[in-house]
């Protein structure tokens, strides 16, 4: 029996979650369901791709991972389930998935599902969990809907990262629950930089922040530029909210320099 992990934005105040749960449980007795988060905001798209895809290398291999954040439901939008080598993803195919599945080894297949007459408003409870329920007790892909092109699934804008001698611009993927801001890059591309560095936004924002391995690497209160637990470059507060601190939210562009000796 296979895992299935969920991850929403449903919140915790109704019954969305435990319909889902008891769906997939009634189709499928004994299955272990892992609930990833519930609290992605609402409609977030990209903040719900960017957990997913934090939390996939670290759920047991093969499972199937659930994941609904879709403003689209009731539309034209597809609903799909993309396999991977290490695992099957099912959802809407609005670009929530493919970032997961690109950490998961790739796309090697996909289907459209299209074999049930779901409530135009809860696809979780009538597609995308009945769906899972049969991928963990056996079902193949090819008997869950007809084949779609890989290429035709929707893929999320690509997030910004350029780099040049001495600097790097990243766009912010995400910003944690600590208010921490999550780069689209990584330590090969924040190592040449040394530490301090500039940070640079818009035209009214220059400021030297320490490099740390750690948040307590710096005073309370101070920022510091660190690899995060996904590998990824991130701005943080040592107990404090950098996002907050520097009002910059998902979709903004950063840039990090090398910051110049000195003049003698």
């Amino acid at each position: 029996m296979r895992h299935i992990s969920f991850t929403t934005d449903y919140g915790l105040s109704d019954a969305f979650v435990a319909i889902c749960h008891g769906v997939a449980l009634t189709a499928a007795p004994g299955v272990r369901i892992i609930d990833v988060t519930h609290l992605v905001p609402l409609a977030d798209v990209r903040r719900g791709a960017a957990v997913l895809t934090d939390a996939v290398p670290y759920l047991p291999p093969d499972s199937v991972h659930v994941a609904v954040v879709d403003p689209g439901v009731g539309t034209d939008r597809r609903a799909v389930v993309v396999e991977t080598p290490r695992g099957h993803l099912v959802g809407p195919d609005n670009g929530l998935l493919l970032p997961a599945a690109d950490t998961l080894g790739g796309v090697t297949a996909a289907v459209e599902l299209t074999d049930a007459t779901p409530a135009r408003t809860f696809h979780g409870r009538d597609l995308f969990m009945p769906a899972a329920a049969r991928l963990a007790t056996g079902a193949s892909l090819a008997e869950l809907g007809p084949a779609i092109d890989p290429r035709t699934l929707v893929r999320l804008p690509t997030e910004v990262t350029r780099t040049g001698p001495g600097w790097l611009e990243a766009e912010v993927r995400a910003v944690d629950g600590f208010g921490s801001l999550q780069l689209a890059a990584s330590a090969a591309e924040l190592d040449p930089l040394g530490t301090p560095v500039h940070l640079l936004h818009d035209d009214d924002m220059r400021l030297d922040i320490a490099r740390g391995d750690t948040f307590g690497a710096v005073p309370p209160g101070d920022l510091v530029v660190l690899l995060d637990s996904t590998g990824r470059v991130a701005i943080a507060v040592n107990q404090g909210r950098a996002a907050d601190r520097l009002g910059i939210g998902v979709g903004a562009v950063v840039r990090l320099e090398r910051r110049r000796a000195p003049e003698a």
